[in-house]
């Protein structure tokens, strides 16, 4: 394996170094940084011609400055990484270190959220093939994958930031529009659980009332402004969760794994008050990793409390549902700011924004009021790149599922008498994981250069609206910048994607060739 690495990290030096001689060359033959000025009647032009030169070196043909340049790169090895300089006499360090961090916020929770919903409906699509939900599904990944992104942008600037920041004025609920969506979520109840038409209705008329009061309620008590869980929500959602993980991950037939989820869903509602305390009185990223290196150690202590053999599965349940549970009650202490924030002068009652990756007016020094800031500037943002990016997650993990569970191997182990969730999760979701792991390194990478149209839209200043700053100035130090980050990322990601196969499936060997 060692072996194997060195030798494609041989091969990948090899590539950037070709790569990034070629765009250089090119980009250095195709623009001209001083055509402007060429042409400029102002008297100091001259003077900006002979400054830029030498500052750019300019004079030196394009391949041999890219030696110079190839040498600043090199000198990340002796701690003297030099990327040079910006046409605004910026560091291009500086320049990739400020939106780097806001790429990866934007691209991240949107490629980890389509991945979890695309993985999700494509399993449920393909194990209930030509179903209602199937062609649900079907239909909507159809639709979604035809919309271009900047129309989508600006209908969830219209509706989900204009609209709802005019609702939240005078808040009220018409009762036409709480019969369309719970009609709307009825039916997609009904065609996730239903099954025979007797059923289907059946799942549909509970799912209708459950929606219908609830959304009353949200009405009645004006919980859009004030909103929150609290510890009996937090302890039946937690019970529901634990329930829903051992199911999916043990069987609830496990009864040690079934106990110790229910164990973690109850400390769940025993932390609420501690926990909430701790965040009001320390709230920082140190003290959450600390809470939940606290919450993976007591799943593993419920697991050696409710067995003493094959506990890795049941610690697995346990640290899941505790997870889950402990991500409640952060978002129940993030939903306490939001009155406050609504309050606060730079957002002035309009708490959804439709520019920017935060508000240069909110200065404060509290923990959560910047932390719903920047996830309220995430949120409109995030919901068009995984919109765009979940009709494809569904239809290839429906593709590669079926196709999988149309295998001989999986016909016997259904013949020797395994249960269809052990069949499903432990035999043919590994394999359908195979061609999805790659296309997930790729679409992240991808993402990450390549979401220039969503960032121009919300106003963010990321990798996308760097690189595309580059090339309309001519700024070729930038651009190889950008290039070369994008680069590398690619090559880490395909090598990552090499060694993930390795993992998941044991009939894959790395040899020495």
């Amino acid at each position: 394996m060692l072996g194997y690495i060195m030798r494609r990290i041989g091969v990948s030096i090899m590539i950037l170094f070709g790569s990034s001689f070629l765009v250089y060359n090119l980009a250095a033959y195709a623009g001209d940084p001083l055509g402007e000025l060429r042409f400029s009647t102002d008297d100091n032009a001259k003077q900006q011609i002979i400054a830029l030169t030498r500052e750019l070196q300019l004079d030196v043909p394009p391949p041999l400055r890219y030696f110079l340049w190839l040498k600043g790169i090199l000198g990340v090895f002796v701690g003297k990484l030099e990327m040079g300089m910006t046409r605004e006499s910026s560091s291009v360090q500086g320049e990739l270190a400020f939106a780097i961090p806001v790429t990866l916020r934007l691209v991240l929770v949107a490629s980890v959220t389509a991945l979890l919903l695309g993985l999700a409906f494509g399993i449920i699509s393909a194990l209930r093939q030509y179903s209602r939900f199937d062609y649900a599904m079907t239909f909507m990944a159809f639709v979604l994958f035809s919309l271009p992104i900047f129309w989508v942008a600006v209908l969830l600037k219209e509706f989900m930031a204009i609209q709802f920041n005019n609702f939240l004025s005078e808040p009220s609920i018409p009762l036409r529009w709480m019969f369309i969506f719970s009609c709307f979520t009825a039916v997609f109840w009904s065609s996730l659980f239903g099954g025979e038409r007797k059923r289907f209705w059946s799942v549909f008329a509970g799912a209708f009332a459950t929606n219908f009061v609830i959304l009353w309620a949200i009405d009645f008590t004006d919980w859009y402004l004030h909103p929150g869980l609290g510890p009996i929500l937090i302890g039946f959602l937690s019970v529901g969760i634990a329930m829903g993980v051992a199911s999916i991950s043990t069987g609830l037939t496990n009864i040690p794994a079934r106990n110790a989820a229910l164990t973690m869903a109850g400390l769940a509602v025993l932390w609420y008050y501690p926990a909430q305390w701790v965040f009001n009185n320390h709230g920082s990223y140190l003290v959450i990793l600390l809470m939940l290196a606290l919450i993976v150690g007591t799943g593993f202590i419920c697991a050696s409390l409710f067995s003493k053999i094959d506990r890795g599965p049941i610690a697995r349940t346990a640290i899941i549902t505790g997870v889950i549970s402990g991500f409640l009650i952060f978002i129940d202490r993030v939903m306490q700011t939001w009155a406050p924030y609504r309050a606060t002068d730079a957002v002035n009652g309009r708490p959804v924004p439709t520019y920017g990756q935060r508000k240069d007016q909110l200065v404060t020094d509290d923990f959560w009021l910047n932390n719903l800031d920047t996830i309220m500037h995430l949120i409109l943002p995030t919901i068009a790149l995984i919109l765009i990016s979940l009709a494809g997650w569904i239809r290839y993990t429906r593709g590669a599922l079926l196709e999988v569970l149309n295998q001989d191997y999986i016909r016997t182990a259904r013949a020797k008498g395994l249960n269809e969730r052990t069949v499903i999760t432990r035999h043919a979701l590994r394999n359908t994981m195979l061609p999805l792991s790659s296309l997930f390194v790729g679409e992240f990478v991808g993402l990450i250069g390549g979401a220039v149209i969503t960032e121009r839209v919300f106003g963010w200043s990321g990798m996308g609206t760097l690189g595309i700053r580059a090339i309309n100035s001519y700024d070729l130090n930038l651009l190889m910048g950008v290039t070369l980050l994008l680069s590398t990322l690619v090559v880490l990601g395909n090598l990552l994607a090499d060694l993930v196969y390795s993992a998941l499936d044991p009939r894959i060997r790395l040899v020495k060739e």
